[in-house]
């Protein structure tokens, strides 16, 4: 069994909706509301749902980029829940991150070696020559060569840069990184070469990542867990194979009906959902999901359905499954 590296226990992340003169506070946006999620070292959890149902929110929680709302977060055994800036300086080299656009999280006027080099002066890691030899190995790392360090992010391309951000990442030596939506802003030929590099880097330096993302196609491969997340809270929870193969979640069946399918002898039935995805401001009562769901029924609309275990470990969040 793996040994538990990070666990999060109904953590919340509440934006206030400010107005007025003296900034009163006239209501919350509901971004994260109570999720509970358990990462292993050298382990992948793939973290999807649709634009704007709280992942990102929920990754930059986690680390502790956002101050959480409500819950907790253990790492290594440690609740590091309200740990203040000064106190979470060391946990900062356990814990990294990998933006999306590979291009606006890197600095335009500084070099590679700078880039990278920043993480190591400021954790105090290396000084002097020391830096230089750890840039050029963890350039050789993620597949650029040593001469890289001397230019500049707009002499790379997409995929270049993200290995930039993702040599970054690695110079202080991290335990978990949150990589959000790392590939989605790459050629579609360019993501498959990311991928395997982060499996690579993974199986070298025994890493374990939360990898967020909508396309549950680009996690398939990656992910050892996946957790399905609909405006603000997780719906289903399962091994990989499991929630491919048996997804119980209406949503993961809709998601899953999206993911084309290289065979074109091979005829898919779509599952369209109707309407929009609610707003995070005033979730619907009940069930999240039961505005837009094709088997809702009586209690949906008015009793929340809990993360439920229903065999081994797979949990799922609907009432058509929990009466079973």
């Amino acid at each position: 069994m793996s040994q538990t590296l990070l666990e999060v226990e109904n953590l919340k992340k509440h934006f206030p909706i400010k107005r007025g003169l003296f900034s009163k506070t006239i209501g919350k946006v509901y971004a994260v509301d109570g999720i509970s999620l358990r990462i292993h070292r050298k382990q992948t959890l793939g973290l999807v749902g649709e634009s704007g149902c709280g992942k990102t929110t929920a990754g930059k929680t986690i680390l502790k980029l956002l101050e959480p709302t409500d819950g907790a977060i253990s790492y290594g055994g440690e609740d590091i829940t309200r740990y203040d800036r000064h106190e979470m300086k060391s946990f900062r080299r356990k814990m990294q991150i990998i933006f999306q656009d590979p291009f606006s999280s890197l600095n335009p006027r500084h070099t590679v070696s700078s880039i990278i080099a920043a993480p190591l002066e400021i954790h105090r890691l290396a000084r002097g020559k020391e830096i230089e030899d750890r840039i050029v190995d963890l350039l050789k790392k993620v597949g650029l060569p040593s001469e890289s360090m001397r230019r500049y992010p707009h002499e790379f391309s997409g995929g270049q840069r993200q290995r930039i951000g993702i040599a970054r990442s690695l110079a202080v030596e991290p335990e978990l990184i949150v990589a959000d939506e790392p590939v989605s802003a790459l050629d579609v030929s360019i993501q498959a070469q990311i991928l395997n590099l982060l499996q690579d880097l993974q199986e070298d330096l025994g890493l374990a990542y939360i990898i967020i993302a909508h396309d549950l196609s680009v996690i398939r491969h990656i992910s050892n867990q996946i957790a399905v997340m609909y405006l603000g809270r997780i719906v289903e929870l399962a091994p990989n194979a499991e929630l491919y193969t048996n997804p119980l979640h209406p949503y993961s069946e809709a998601l899953l009906s999206a993911v084309p399918i290289p065979d074109p002898a091979i005829k898919k039935k779509r599952i369209t959902l109707k309407g929009d995805v609610p707003s995070p401001i005033d979730p619907p009562a009940g069930c999240r999901f039961h505005p837009r769901c094709p088997h809702r029924f009586d209690p949906c609309d008015k009793v929340e359905p809990e993360l439920i275990q229903v065999g081994g470990d797979h949990s799922v969040a609907c009432h058509l499954r929990l009466g079973e």
